[in-house]
């Protein structure tokens, strides 16, 4: 792992693959460790360089204020697309999944220079708050039981990884795989106060971001290939987001991964990567 820096801050990444091979860029969801290590390895083993990057305020990144972030999510979009500059071999394969879906569609409307394909995995094309009303909303009853719960001892790895595992079970994802990566992010994690901890395991920086103005009338603008995956059984983002996606795209394909959540499980690793992969 390495910063690359861009737009004035620094961005964590990690690569995969040999350097001069066609780029793939993961966005995180906002942490690079939402993509996991057998996907990037799998992508790279399909002659691509695979690059996961940290989203500001998570990882290895550039750290501010997550309760009053100072850069908006149209930021977030300009930092992809400077990334890919920076990494260089021309345009690239944009990947975002959850937020970093949201930060993915503005990058690829924003910015289409700078990107040949879209993945867009688990999302939906409005910012974290209300949907539209014709998409669906978190299923509430998850919600409830996910916000229900204490807050953890941010100091204490072992009692913030079972926070992790027992909302994974929740959302009916893998909580032995959402235990790990909850270590993984925990070590990476600069410091154990609540802001910063939840701007890393839960994303939660969004709630307080600028997402203005809308995107989603935009999304018959993006002219490369897309593919859009979305699990099933997603409680957080119902499929029906991800359908909604798809069809305002031109020629996007959708993946639905019948057996997923909002996740993408290990048994899907090699499904997505293929799709990935015939994008270009």
């Amino acid at each position: 792992m390495t910063t690359v820096n861009v737009n004035g801050i620094a961005l964590g990444i990690e690569s995969f693959g040999a350097e001069g091979a066609p780029l793939v860029l993961l966005a995180g969801g906002t942490t690079m460790l939402s993509w996991s290590d057998a996907l990037c390895q799998r992508i790279a083993a399909g002659g691509r360089r695979v690059v996961r990057y940290d989203l500001r305020d998570s990882g290895e990144s550039t750290a501010g204020d997550p309760e009053a972030p100072a850069y908006t999510l149209r930021d977030l979009a300009a930092d992809a697309a400077a990334l890919a500059g920076a990494l260089g071999a021309g345009p690239a394969h944009l990947a975002g999944i959850g937020v970093g879906g949201m930060v993915a569609q503005v990058a690829a409307l924003d910015h289409p220079a700078a990107f040949s394909a879209l993945t867009l995995v688990g999302t939906r094309a409005v910012a974290p708050g209300p949907p539209d009303d014709d998409l669906p909303d978190h299923d509430q009853a998850t919600m409830g039981r996910l916000f229900a719960r204490p807050m953890p001892d941010w100091a204490d790895q072992e009692a913030v990884a079972e926070f992790a595992a027992a909302g994974a079970e929740i959302r009916g994802d893998d909580p032995v795989a959402a235990r790990a990566v909850a270590a993984r992010i925990w070590d990476r994690t600069p410091g154990t106060a609540a802001p910063v901890q939840l701007a890393n395991q839960l994303g939660l920086v969004f709630s307080k971001l600028d997402c203005t103005p809308r995107w989603r009338e935009r999304l018959p603008e993006i002219n490369v290939p897309t593919l859009v995956v979305h699990g099933r059984r997603d409680r957080f983002f119902p499929v029906g987001n991800g359908e909604a996606v798809a069809r305002e795209i031109p020629g996007a394909r959708l993946l639905v991964l019948e057996q997923a959540a909002n996740a993408i499980p290990e048994a899907a690793t090699g499904e997505v990567a293929e799709a990935m992969l015939a994008l270009g």
